[in-house]
């Protein structure tokens, strides 16, 4: 189960302030489990762990099959932020690293993404890859409006139903309910669908069909990951000061308030938890960054960053503090040699296996960010696999949650992602926005 540790902050912060914090974090611990905040017809994301039904899941499974008997062999996964975010974190942490270089037929479909972007050599490129593979489509818009994925759809589509006579079967939508251009579509078209629900914002989805269905298609285990998701539910529905959920949004929230860190920093060492970083982005910019509030969220990949950006977390402006999400065991197993010659130096680790190496750098890291005055909080899980994936996802968004109501803000609006929109509406000339065209034509 996650665990969380606080101790590296200790040498920053005093027990009572902290205990003041945390007595701060119960009380938006109870808004959030109480439903009252702001924001509070988007909880629904809060009991998914236990509410997705077997109905739901074997219907995903049918679609698994279904393009398994079909051939396919690529799968494009269409939507942006939340709507890709989180299946790309879970595929990107249990894939092989080198599974496309490996040799032999591989066990599920490759899961590429798009509509996360405007480059045209992306899509292109995409497409040349597409017109190789036999390929099926999970597009994914509440809405169907959103420009990027509606224009990577736009072009993906064409391609499947000029390509193949099963075009219909090939293309699932993930969307709203009852509304919007790709549920008309869909109902047209006779595409197989799934429900966004109402109640649950883009960057909470990915315990939805959202980020399950890409999941699942990749081959890995959805219902061991809502098992873990569910038994992180448990262990944080517990009002408690030692609550690890509790702890971490009192803890960024003090050294963000009282101390000027203003930059929290998600840092991993092992490179399977890179597109973590990039979902936690994007939950924690796009929940607390608004009414002028906000701690920024970077992240890093250590020992690779340490060469780099090791540089300013350790002796630049002291407004960073890093959250070390760690990983306690290895699923895999390499020793380091003997070397007759010892040129490289490296006998002395004879015997050793890699990953001790690793946890010493984390280990020395740690004690020389602290020292150089760099308050660390450390998150550790015993594995990287599917049920840990679930406590991880599920302990984010509740922390967030929590760390949001405590700063004071709505964690479940986005009212900032609208503005380059309109501007870029009225850019393309997009009906409707003719006056906002000329206003910004003037300006440029």
């Amino acid at each position: 189960m996650l665990k969380i540790d606080v101790e590296g902050c200790s040498s920053f912060v005093n027990k009572a302030a902290f205990d003041a914090y945390v007595e701060k974090a119960l009380a938006a611990f109870d808004v959030l489990q109480g439903g009252q905040g702001a924001g509070n017809d988007f909880l629904g994301w809060k009991e998914l762990p236990g509410q997705v039904s077997e109905s739901l899941l074997r219907q995903l499974e049918a679609v698994q099959a279904d393009w398994k008997a079909r051939g396919i062999d690529l799968v494009v996964v269409i939507g942006i932020g939340g709507s890709y975010l989180g299946a790309r974190c879970a595929i990107e942490a249990l894939s092989h690293t080198f599974a496309k270089q490996l040799s032999g037929k591989k066990a599920a479909p490759e899961v590429v993404f798009a509509g996360n972007n405007l480059s045209e050599e992306y899509l292109a490129e995409l497409m040349d890859l597409v017109a190789e593979r036999n390929t099926a489509v999970v597009v994914i818009s509440k809405s169907g409006t959103t420009t990027e994925p509606a224009v990577a759809f736009r072009i993906v589509k064409e391609h499947i139903e000029k390509t193949y006579a099963d075009a219909a079967q090939r293309i699932v939508a993930i969307t709203d309910a009852r509304r919007g251009a790709l549920k008309t579509l869909a109902d047209q078209e006779g595409y197989r669908t799934f429900v966004v629900p109402d109640n649950v914002g883009g960057r909470f989805s990915v315990l939805t069909p959202v980020g399950l269905l890409p999941i699942l298609l990749a081959g890995f285990d959805i219902r061991a990951m809502l098992e873990g998701a569910r038994q992180m539910q448990q262990a944080l529905a517990v009002r408690d000061a030692a609550n690890p959920a509790v702890q971490y949004a009192a803890m960024r929230n003090l050294l963000y308030t009282e101390l000027g860190k203003k930059v929290e920093v998600l840092v991993s060492y092992n490179p399977k938890f890179q597109y973590l970083g990039e979902w936690w982005k994007q939950l924690y910019g796009e929940s607390e960054g608004k009414d002028g509030k906000g701690i920024f969220p970077a992240s890093v990949n250590f020992t690779t960053d340490l060469h780099s950006m090791g540089q300013f977390i350790q002796d630049g402006d002291r407004i960073v503090f890093e959250t070390v999400v760690n990983v306690k065991e290895s699923s895999r197993s390499v020793v380091i040699g003997s070397d007759p010659q010892n040129l490289d130096q490296l006998n002395y680790l004879a015997g050793q296996h890699v990953e001790h190496c690793n946890a010493m750098a984390a280990l020395g890291t740690k004690i020389a960010h602290i020292d150089g005055g760099v308050p660390q909080i450390g998150i550790s899980v015993e594995r990287i696999d599917a049920a840990t994936l679930g406590e991880i996802f599920y302990f984010f968004e509740f922390a967030c949650g929590v760390s949001a109501y405590l700063l004071g803000v709505n964690p479940f609006n986005q009212p900032g992602v609208e503005a380059y929109k309109k501007n870029m509406f009225a850019l393309l000339e997009k009906p409707g926005y003719e006056e906002r065209t000329a206003e910004l034509r003037a300006r440029i």
